[in-house]
């Protein structure tokens, strides 16, 4: 099975810009979870280049305070003072570590969960392995490898209709012609 590793850390949201002059950055909440996330006294570590660990440059970031608006969060950070302390965390992901996040409910998991999960249909017919998650509106969809190519799945519960990441499978009952190439 090719099954990813678990993440030392997860990306849970993207500092878009500065907000105003008094240090704050307007966040967009890479999480469900954004009230956890980004609640007074966690820790964030801001990403290196690659998104997905964090730049050992960079020193790690207590979240002072946060609100939601509009679509995200207006986040203060201790030792952002101002807009110029804001505006150098401008563009840089954050991260959360892995065993520091609240537990999931039973029917929850984490997209990388269902990365390298074999698909098959209720009738026990392989279609092969998801690759990616790609998190669109109005539906996630699943890009899975088959035998033949690659088709994208849409994440619904009419189609997908069993997650058992402990077992490594996943179970699709797709509607007529979703798995043709």
């Amino acid at each position: 099975m090719d099954r990813r590793t678990e993440p030392e850390f997860l990306v849970v949201g993207f500092i878009s810009k500065p907000h105003g002059i008094r240090g704050e950055v307007y966040v967009q909440p890479l999480t469900d979870h954004p009230e956890g996330a980004f609640a007074p006294g966690v820790v964030l570590r801001p990403a290196g280049a690659d998104g997905q660990r964090p730049d050992s440059q960079a020193p790690p970031l207590r979240v002072e305070s946060a609100r939601p608006f509009q679509r995200g969060w207006l986040v203060r950070f201790g030792g952002t003072r101002d807009r110029n302390d804001a505006d150098r965390l401008r563009s840089r992901y954050l991260l959360r570590p892995m065993d520091e996040l609240e537990p999931l409910a039973d029917d929850e998991l984490f997209y990388h969960q269902l990365v390298g999960l074999t698909v098959r249909t209720p009738d026990g017919v392989d279609v092969g392995s998801v690759q990616e998650v790609y998190e669109m509106r109005p539906s996630d969809l699943l890009e899975v490898r088959t035998a033949t190519g690659t088709v994208l799945i849409p994440f619904q519960r009419e189609i997908v209709v069993e997650v058992d990441a402990d077992a490594g499978v996943l179970v699709v009952d797709p509607p007529p012609g979703l798995l043709d190439l």
